[in-house]
């Protein structure tokens, strides 16, 4: 059996986890950082093109405290304030940290620059440009990764499952998605980093590796997930015409620096309509913004691709060059000419507030079990605030990377193979199942997708929601063990997508059901059955395995101290 070992590893190779990666590793532990695509150069922090919301307050008076106002405004009550606190408070230290690893924010006046967005009271958000603020600091992380030879780095590895014995996680196995492969991998430690969930749904802006694996791995492991109803569906994703090359999600700071106007397919303007004001100011948050998209679509005054016009004809063309820069050629390459035409646009999955419930250190209720960046759930409640992503994943990736270190230099070094036996041979054989003239996973894959988009996307009702829930059960059931799996050992592709399958129809499940549990309408959460938020509903869904079947509870939100400052 091939077999690894290591003091942390770290599942997932995004910000969060060459963050966790490198605060591991600068406590004293060898780190084994394993990515499922090219270590450094998957999930969704490298796709990011827009800002980092971080307290400086060098562009004007700001305040951790505001920024934590604001964050706890936008999450609609439900935020573990604890969690919430820690990313306000190590923002600042973490962006600092970035700048002297290389990374270089926007400046202005011997200042870093900051930008308004959406929810924020004072201009917050760095940048590095508006292009490449996801690309630039994934590269800066690569760098440092790779000057620390405590640090070994794997690709093409997917974790499969998490191996836990006596209440200790004490490694995983994982696939080697080139020779297909089973591998052993023993840790003192182990952080999922490995990113959210919005590969669910059929209309996405993730990358490819975001199906909500760390949350189906964390479950089985016996850890616990938190308010996995909560998916957040950015409101302007590109719809047409076609874009080749560029990042679908690319328009948001465009809008909201230059004031381009969001107007329905009759050119009127309509966010005023359903509780926000606009006029060409982006002041509406994500939530709002999406929902009045939808509606106008509904009410027939949608655009032909079902969404909305993003319009910046009423800008002198000067001053589009100015704020897009080299992009304006780009978008003539693509056909787009923003002095002549708008740009269809419409709500796409794009973000999950839910995940692994961890507390302030990042450890589940598995002892040596961490998680890390998007993966965690709680701190951004039932809507996150714009900016917050990538802050999130510095400050909880270096938090988790640190504590994992902790909890490996108490670990014993323990290890035998028959810990890892029983989980190989099960999985083996999972793998192995296949029913002649079966469907093919990738073609389950497809189908959950369009279900999810359909029956739980940004509109949910009873109805849709139990009918989605019945046949995700039936697919997870029936259809799942009895796929086509090809008998090829390398880059069998209908390995990979069985077992991304097997962890998206858990993750889906949990998303469903939790969405059924909560009758009201909250932040992302919108029940058109019930279309009211309810205050008997302020409070947290926690979801766990019991006897083989998913079980919710209902917790209070964790709040803040108020006695103790915040210091940033």
């Amino acid at each position: 059996m091939p077999h690894l070992s290591t003091d942390v590893l770290v599942i997932g190779a995004g910000g969060a986890g060459m963050y966790a990666a490198i605060a591991a590793a600068q406590h004293g532990t060898s780190v084994l950082l394993v990515d499922k695509a090219q270590v450094g150069r998957g999930g969704a922090t490298i796709m990011a093109q827009m800002t980092v919301a971080v307290a400086l307050a060098e562009q004007e008076p700001d305040s951790v405290e505001l920024h934590l106002e604001d964050t706890l405004k936008a999450g609609r009550g439900l935020c573990n304030e604890e969690l919430a606190a820690l990313v306000c408070a190590e923002a600042p230290k973490r962006i600092r940290e970035m700048e002297q690893w290389g990374t270089r924010w926007a400046r202005e006046n011997d200042h870093i620059k900051q930008e308004m967005a959406p929810g924020h009271s004072v201009k917050r958000c760095c940048y590095v440009d508006f292009l490449n603020t996801g690309p630039a600091v994934a590269a800066t992380l690569r760098r440092k990764v790779s000057e620390i030879s405590a640090i070994r780095r794997i690709s093409n590895l997917a974790a499969v499952e998490i191996i836990v014995r006596d209440g200790r996680a004490i490694g995983a196995v994982v696939l080697d998605l080139v020779d297909g492969e089973l591998i052993a991998i023993h840790a003192k430690a182990v952080v999922l980093a490995a990113g959210g969930l919005t590969k669910l749904f059929e209309r996405n802006s993730a990358s490819t590796n975001m199906g909500g694996e760390a949350y189906a791995l964390a479950l089985w492991a016996g850890a616990e997930l938190i308010d996995m109803e909560f998916v957040q569906f950015f409101p302007i994703g590109h719809l047409a015409p076609r874009l080749v090359g560029m990042d679908p999600i690319m328009w948001d700071p465009y809008r909201y620096k230059l004031g381009g106007k969001l107007v329905n397919g009759q050119f009127e303007e309509f966010i005023d309509r359903y509780g926000s004001t606009d006029f060409g100011q982006y002041n509406a948050t994500r939530d709002v913004a999406a929902y009045a998209i939808l509606k106008e679509v509904e009410a027939g005054r949608g655009t032909p691709h079902g969404g909305a016009y993003l319009d910046f004809r009423h800008i002198p063309e000067a001053q589009l060059r100015a704020a897009f820069g080299p992009v304006i050629d780009r978008l003539l390459v693509n056909g787009i000419d923003l002095t002549k035409t708008p740009v269809e646009v419409g709500p796409m999955a794009h973000y999950h507030m839910g995940g692994i419930r961890v507390d302030v250190n990042m450890r589940t209720r598995i002892e040596g079990l961490f998680a890390a960046g998007e993966a965690v759930g709680g701190s951004n409640g039932a809507n996150r605030l714009s900016g917050n992503a990538i802050t999130e994943a510095f400050v909880f990736g270096e938090r988790a990377g640190i504590s994992a270190a902790d909890a490996a230099r108490r670990a014993s070094a323990e290890w035998d193979e028959k810990f890892a036996d029983e989980t190989m041979e099960r999985l083996k054989s999972l793998g192995e199942m296949s029913a002649e003239n079966a469907i093919a996973p990738i073609a389950l894959q497809v189908e959950l997708q369009k279900l999810m988009w359909e029956q739980a996307g940004p509109f949910r009702t009873g109805d849709k929601l139990t009918s989605a829930l019945s046949r995700i059960e039936e697919m997870r059931k029936k259809d799942l063990p009895e796929c086509r799996v090809g008998s090829e050992h390398r880059f069998n592709l209908d390995l990979q997508d069985w077992f991304e399958l097997r962890a998206m129809l858990t993750t889906a499940e949990t998303v469903v059901q939790s969405a059924l549990a909560r009758p009201e309408s909250r932040g992302a959460h919108q029940r058109e059955d019930f279309p009211i938020a309810d205050y008997r509903f302020l409070k947290n869904q926690v979801m766990e395995i019991k006897d083989g079947e998913l079980a919710t509870r209902w917790v209070v939100p964790s709040r803040l101290d108020r006695s103790q400052a915040i210091h940033g």
